[in-house]
């Protein structure tokens, strides 16, 4: 990971259902990494849209979402992680900060807790 470099880790269950044949085993795991984008950024609240309490908020949406990265048909997708640097865990709170009305909450830490739980793994 670089410096500036965060990113949420997800493991992710799909399935391969290829037509006119049978495939042992059909489903398989693996981990899926989403660079996470800079705060302030188009995309940075993708941890207020969709974790709540460091859990995916709507898994229905996110195996959408794993479906159209992978070109699968994805049967579960869990949140595991956010992987940052001191740097980039440094900007998140910044960020936050300058507007915690968006996320009704009184503090960064509570806004953290809100989403990520204790999921942040800073390197």
């Amino acid at each position: 990971m670089t410096d500036s470099m965060s990113r949420y880790v997800f493991s992710v269950r799909f399935r391969l259902d290829p037509e006119g044949i049978r495939v042992e085993p059909s489903t398989f795991g693996t981990t899926l990494y989403r660079e996470a984008d800079p705060p302030s950024e188009e995309g940075w609240l993708f941890f207020r849209d969709n974790l709540w309490r460091g859990e995916a908020n709507a898994s229905g949406h996110l195996r959408e979402l794993a479906e159209e990265a992978l070109g699968v048909p994805v049967e579960a997708v869990e949140y595991r992680r956010f992987e940052t640097t001191a740097e980039g865990y440094a900007a998140l709170k910044e960020a936050i900060a300058a507007d915690l009305g968006q996320f009704n909450a009184d503090s960064t830490d509570e806004v953290l807790n809100k989403y990520f739980g204790s999921s942040i793994e800073v390197e």
